[in-house]
């Protein structure tokens, strides 16, 4: 097939990111400076959030004690606090650790007290010392022991079987699974489950059967893949339930590594919606003293959860399922393939027998909460809390578990549960974080205590803020840090009734305020049925220019699992938001209609219609925002996300073109029929093939509707996105080819999905805004250098 272009180029550029270009500007209004760039780069976060002081975060030790790294103008400090007495400490003799590491590290620059050379520290079970993690100068990061006096450090070695953080830190993420009583650790081994004993090292092999693309406990969702092993160990630290994957019959999915030479391929098993065959989960128990594997007596099952498009949900915590105290059953839920029907079982540990317990159904698709699986055993009382939108909000309900028959609901009202954080079963007492419930911006997330039967709710956190909550290991205190997007954060440790009993850290913004940074304006505007509140963020110039108007752009990310503003928590900069509106844009974030965390109504607004992308609410109020704000130049309307975000953008520049005219579109997932499997089919369905060769995803394909083009288009992925495959933006890109429209190209060779960040990617973005919505001309090749480390370490 033959096809013509009315100018196309072909760069390869130093980053190695091939550009292909189409497309001829309009007139210039002016041209911009390396200075106007630079201007803008102050406001991106590696220049930002140095200047802010004393924002903490709190991570608990035994004893009801917490940690944190406190930065202020004169350094940084590692704090320990004590939440009975509020007894407030060094974490360790700072001088004497200094110059002990610098002896330990042979660091060519000793260490300075006030600028240590690591973030986080592991404190050992005994309190003594502390590890830490030192980057290398041009090798690996080295981890080091150091007595809490300062009298030593010694490198840390080791090796074998899996590895990770050690108490009391937040270390590096582990790929082993220790037991409850802390002697043995369980890991994967070429396809097999296998323990070793923390004391001796002594390695067992548990499984022999396990095989490539049929292996235990695997961690593979296809987008998401790892070498940690899912799994759960019984209370008493003999069983471990955990489940053999099958992918032998998935398909598979193909990227390719750019080098000098032969290209290495990445096969990826990669179900996507409508296959025949997809990842399935047959369950098992292992008795780890006999190394007997009992499986389920039950059909396979779907490699799904309640809670999101995997088993494992950011995090690498098995959510769906559950062990009772007394180590002889296996309580877990079954997730249809369209997360439309959820089954509550139970398994006998010794014998595999399977019983079903309680089932609910959703006519859209079930999720049990919001970054955490909600529903929970009860075995003092023998009951099961269980989370559900049947009302149209997410509540709480107690069910009796021997009957499967529901008691009561516990909580209710025109608000959300999110999040049930803790339960004191001898007190009847729950503990939960949710949103709507208290006046104001309906995503500020509080933390509420509750009776089982219903009765006592109370708000612990009272301030008008996002409170972001952690329970001590004991559960007797909660460390809140509180903020908005105006107002810096506060840490503070509070009792169980709410009460404060001490303050850890506030966060000190002046040096923010005097470099010329100023917070986003938090704003509400009306969705597309002109009735319902839609809430979001507006960033302009911090210098506004009297009578000027200025360009808006979208910057968005649809969900539907999340939205476009993110968190409402405080952050000195959001992406690159501030320094793109410092170049002469209005820019804003809108969470729309089919954004979670309010309604059930209003998050499945769009179900089973991905093509909607919150579109028509986002144009609502970007029009709304221009009928209000007389500096907003409507007439030039731009977009630009990543991932989603990407998707929503091209579907934007298609299915509204004479509305946006510039857009920048990243890792769009532009057809979810060439995205994984659990996506698609919770949020558009089942694919249903028709008879005349149509489908129910065909709306939702931007390559079916890429011929409406009007306006300027760069698309951008990376070569090696194993989270979204490049093939989503190729099958925009011959569908553009194939309409005779003139567009951008960037692909980024060896890069995964995460590239939006890159300097590279953000000055090109600058320089598309600039170029083609403001008019303007940019500087050539502004360099954006973001420090090696913010800290200067």
């Amino acid at each position: 097939m033959s096809f013509s272009l009315r100018r196309t180029s072909v760069i390869l550029v130093a980053t190695c990111a091939l550009f292909v270009t189409t497309g001829i500007s309009f007139a210039q209004q002016r041209s911009y400076t390396a200075d106007d760039y630079a201007h803008a780069e102050k406001f991106m976060g590696y220049n930002t959030n140095p200047m802010v002081y004393h924002a903490v975060r709190p991570a608990w030790l035994p004893g009801d004690r917490v940690w944190f790294r406190d930065v202020g103008p004169d350094g940084t400090e590692f704090v320990i606090v004590d939440a009975a007495s509020g007894k407030r400490e060094p974490a360790f003799d700072h001088a004497k650790l200094a110059a002990a590491l610098s002896t330990a590290a042979s660091a060519q620059t000793p260490y300075s007290a006030n600028k240590l050379p690591f973030n986080d520290i592991e404190l050992s079970e005994d309190g003594k010392s502390v590890s830490v993690t030192v980057a290398g100068a041009g090798g690996p990061p080295r981890r080091f022991k150091c007595e809490r006096d300062g009298s030593s450090c010694t490198q840390e070695r080791r090796g074998g079987g899996g590895r990770g953080a050690a108490p009391g830190g937040r270390g590096p993420a582990r790929n082993d699974v220790v037991s409850p009583d802390k002697t043995q650790t369980a890991y994967i081994k070429d396809w097999n489950l296998w323990v070793r004993d923390l004391a001796s090292g002594k390695e067992t092999q548990l499984t022999t059967d396990g095989v490539k693309d049929f292996g235990y406990a695997t961690d593979n969702a296809g987008w998401t893949h790892s070498d940690r092993a899912i799994l759960i160990w019984s209370p008493d630290s003999k069983k471990i339930a955990t489940y053999q994957q099958d992918q032998r019959n998935t398909g598979e999915m193909y990227i390719y590594e750019t080098k000098v030479g032969h290209p290495q391929m990445q096969a990826l098993k990669y179900p996507l919606p409508g296959d025949k065959d997809i990842t399935m989960i047959q369950r098992v128990v292992i008795d780890v003293p006999s190394a007997k594997a009992v499986r389920f007596q039950m059909p396979p099952d779907q490699h799904r959860s309640t809670l999101c498009d995997d088993i494992v949900c950011r995090g690498s915590e098995w959510a769906d399922v559950q062990w009772t105290p007394d180590s002889q059953r296996v309580i877990f839920v079954s997730t249809s393939r369209d997360h439309k029907d959820e089954n509550l079982r139970i398994a006998d540990a010794a014998t595999g027998a399977v019983k079903d317990v309680m089932e609910e159904k959703s006519p859209t698709q079930f999720e049990s909460g919001q970054g955490r699986v909600n529903w929970r055993y009860l075995g003092d009382t023998n009951e099961l809390i269980w989370f559900s939108e049947r009302d149209g909000w997410g509540h709480l309900y107690l069910y009796d578990f021997a009957t499967g028959k529901l008691k009561h609901q516990i909580t209710k009202g025109e608000w959300a549960v999110q999040q049930l954080v803790r339960i004191d079963e001898k007190a009847h007492m729950l503990y939960f974080v949710a949103t709507g419930r208290e006046k104001g911006d309906p995503y500020f997330q509080h933390l509420y205590s509750i009776n089982t039967d219903g009765n006592n709710l109370k708000l612990l956190t009272p301030e008008d803020a996002n409170h972001e909550t952690v329970f001590s290991p004991s559960g007797k205190y909660i460390s809140d840090t509180y903020s908005t997007a105006d107002t810096p954060p506060v840490s503070v440790l509070r009792d169980l009734n709410g009460k404060v009993v001490a303050e850890n850290a506030k966060a000190d913004i002046s040096k923010l305020i005097a470099s010329g940074w100023k917070a986003p304006e938090r704003i509400v505007v009306k969705a597309r049925d002109g009735k319902t509140d839609v809430y979001g963020m507006l960033f302009k110039p911090t210098k506004m220019e009297p009578g000027r108007k200025y360009p808006i752009i979208n910057h968005i990310y649809p969900g539907p699992q999340g939205g476009s503003v993110g968190s409402r928590s405080f952050s000195a900069a959001r992406g690159d938001a501030q320094a793109l509106a410092e170049l002469g844009f209005v820019v804003v974030e809108i969470d729309g209609m089919g954004n979670p965390t309010r309604s059930k109504a209003f998050h499945d607004f769009y179900y089973g219609n991905m093509g909607d992308n919150t579109l028509p609410d986002q144009i609502a109020g970007m029009k709304q925002l221009a009928a209000e704000r007389n500096y907003i130049d409507i007439d030039k309307a731009g977009i630009y996300g990543h991932s989603g975000g990407g998707y929503a953008t091209a579907d934007a520049m298609f299915r509204y073109p004479d509305f946006f005219k510039v857009g920048i579109s990243e890792a769009g997932n532009h057809d979810n029929r060439v995205y994984e499997d659990d996506w698609g089919e919770r949020y558009q369905g089942l694919e249903v093939k028709k008879g005349d060769g149509t489908s129910n995803y065909d709306d939702q394909a931007n390559e079916n509707i890429a011929k409406n083009l009007k306006g300027h288009l760069l698309l951008a992925h990376g070569t090696m996105d194993d989270n979204v495959p490049p093939n989503n933006t190729l099958l925009v890109v011959d569908a553009l080819i194939k309409a005779n429209k003139d567009f951008d190209l960037i692909m980024l060779p060896n890069r995964r999905h995460g590239f939006g960040n890159e300097p590279y990617m953000v000055r090109r973005r600058w320089d598309y805004f600039v170029k083609y919505l403001a008019g303007g001309e940019p500087p050539k090749e502004y360099e954006l250098k973001p420090p090696a480390n913010p800290f200067g370490f």
